[in-house]
């Protein structure tokens, strides 16, 4: 089970006991997150440091100290003192690397995941002292610890697999057979040398699936403060519902669409040994939430299943008649996109040669034409950035071998007044996406679930 740090943050770490001791008679191996807001503030204390700012660095510790003392008392009462000590301990580390940063002026990609990997730390320390003050035997660990060896990508880091099964199972499934409860801090795990490294945002979720596998678990349970997933943004839509089951290949379109639900990596140890993967609201535990298996058991009544809704993006588009017939002129293109690190989201080019367009994160748009208009722009009679776009993506396996389900969807686009700049979809055939205005993206939305959804259970 892996709880995240939104539903910790608002009901306690006694929320965590609550939830197990209704899985009394199940091993339960306990992922947690950082509490909410914990990361993000780690990763500014790194930005600070390299500043020079050590009144801020102090100040940001001792409030760092408050915050998980009274999260503790609050889920606990009275602090034991192996407790004390053990969070003493981690603020100790936590500053010593701050005070290095500062020190040198420099945060290296190694100190960096090394810093932002304290807040799950801290979560587990309390979490495992919680559910001993309730009577349960809990040991807590760091991912690193508990037998997670990556390799030493920081920030985006993917486990060594049979390594970090061997690992896992000899040090936890032991706990296991005589009743103690791990629990873990998600979101790391170490290099060979020992070296603390990040799986990348999301990255608890992570940790759970690739425990799962090394133990061959059952089921991976995610706790969070939603109901599941849903079939669009229940902001956007209040008539969107939860999906009872999404097949492996539907969620992971969906995280690579960068869908908060899941880490783009989260099924990748658990598909070949067929784990269900479930997502359940830590607010409301009786919600039958949604579940991720290899192959759903009941057809969903609609061949749609999800509508996304992608803002804060942007196309890149590179046009010119002299691309035409000249070979390399794409692999200059994306070439040049990568050595900035720019990631492409979406392509599109015409069958004519004479236009390449490109979806991108907007924070990105100005660099990305910076750096191809040095290389490419001589080639190309018009370099155009587009800022002000949103991508809707409709994926489901209903859309598989089906006639028509793109004629329909463009069909309700354009009887709501909305033209379509670019599409594209792949030969799965489970998700077509499509560039919209930015003002016509939440209505593109609306258009979608009312043709699709909304009908289908009418």
């Amino acid at each position: 089970m892996k709880f995240g740090g939104t539903s910790v943050k608002e009901v306690g770490y006694i929320k965590i006991y609550d939830i197990i001791s209704n899985f009394k008679h199940d091993n339960i191996v306990v992922v947690v997150s950082a509490l909410k807001g914990v990361t993000d503030a780690l990763l500014k204390a790194t930005r600070r440091a390299e500043l020079g700012e050590e009144k801020w660095i102090k100040d940001f510790l001792k409030e760092l100290r408050k915050q998980h003392i009274l999260a503790a008392i609050e889920s606990i009462g009275n602090l034991p003192p192996f407790l004390k000590e053990r969070l003493s301990k981690v603020d100790q580390e936590l500053e010593q690397v701050l005070y290095g940063i500062l020190s040198l002026r420099e945060a290296s990609p190694h100190s960096v995941d090394y810093v932002i990997s304290f807040g799950e730390r801290y979560s587990a320390e309390i979490a495992a002292a919680m559910l001993m003050s309730n009577g349960l035997k809990a040991r807590s660990f760091t991912g690193g610890e508990a037998g997670i060896i990556t390799d030493d990508r920081f920030g985006e880091a993917k486990p060594i697999i049979d390594i970090t099964c061997e690992n896992v199972k000899s040090r936890i499934c032991p706990l296991l057979e005589n009743g103690t409860i791990p629990v873990i801090g998600g979101f790391s795990g170490m290099t060979m040398d020992g070296i603390v490294t990040t799986l990348g945002r999301g990255g608890s979720d992570y940790t759970a699936t690739i425990l799962a596998k090394a133990i061959h678990a059952d089921e991976v349970i995610i706790w969070s403060d939603v109901d599941g997933i849903m079939t669009a943004g229940p902001k956007i839509i209040p008539e969107a519902v939860t999906l009872p089951e999404i097949s492996y290949a539907e969620a992971m379109e969906m995280a690579v669409l960068g869908a908060k639900s899941l880490h783009p990596r989260v099924l990748e140890p658990i598909m070949d040994e067929k784990i269900p993967v479930k997502l359940k609201n830590t607010f409301n535990p009786g919600h039958e939430g949604t579940i991720i298996v290899s192959k759903p058991s009941r057809p969903f009544p609609s061949v749609l299943k999800i509508i996304s809704l992608i803002r804060d993006v942007g196309i890149l588009a590179i046009r010119g008649t002299s691309m035409v017939g000249e070979p390399g002129t794409a692999a200059r293109f994306f070439a040049k996109l990568a050595e900035p690190k720019i990631n492409i989201m979406m392509i599109s080019q015409s069958i004519s040669e004479s236009n390449i367009s490109v979806v991108i994160k907007r924070q990105y748009l100005e660099k990305a034409y910076e750096v191809v208009s040095e290389d490419l722009g001589k080639d190309a009679k018009r370099l155009e950035i587009e800022p002000d776009i949103s991508v809707i993506a409709a994926l489901g396996e209903g859309m598989r071998g089906t006639p028509g389900v793109a004629a329909r969807m463009f069909r309700a686009v354009a009887d709501a007044g909305i033209n379509v700049r670019m599409v594209a979809s792949g030969s799965s055939e489970l998700n077509i996406s499509f560039v919209v205005k930015e003002t016509d993206g939440i209505k593109a939305v609306k258009a979608l679930h009312e043709e699709f959804i909304e009908k289908a259970f009418k």
